[in-house]
């Protein structure tokens, strides 16, 4: 399996307001929409967002990208109207941008049925 393509999965409760979400803003590729899933690319991975009836959403990163220069990542998102957290811990709050005691960067935001997602740069 480490050869193999990995598919993630997030839930919506609206695919309409999840595809202007992850086609619109984050500008990943519309591949389907059918009765189980709104199905989504981005890179060479593909993203199955499952429509559910109700769910609640993790408190926690369910999705996240690692990325070469968050800032300019942040700000492009910024642009088409992504917010980020601004957590306390948050030392750019700005930006919305944590950096670890490691060096590594971190910004998170949600999406339109308010899963958490995030942006990774490694130091």
């Amino acid at each position: 399996m480490s050869s193999s393509k990995i598919v993630g999965f997030v839930p919506t409760k609206d695919s309409l307001k999840a595809r202007a979400f992850y086609e619109g803003k984050l500008g990943f590729q519309f591949v389907s929409d059918d009765q189980f899933a709104l199905v989504v690319r981005a890179g060479e991975t593909t993203i199955r967002v499952a429509k559910a009836q109700d769910f609640t959403p993790a408190p926690y990163t369910v999705l996240g990208w690692e990325v070469q220069d968050i800032e300019a990542m942040v700000a492009w998102l910024t642009q088409r109207g992504v917010a980020f957290e601004k957590y306390p811990f948050v030392q750019d709050r700005e930006l919305g941008i944590w950096t670890t005691p490691g060096g590594d960067k971190v910004a998170w935001f949600k999406d339109a049925d308010g899963n958490v997602l995030s942006l990774h740069q490694h130091k």
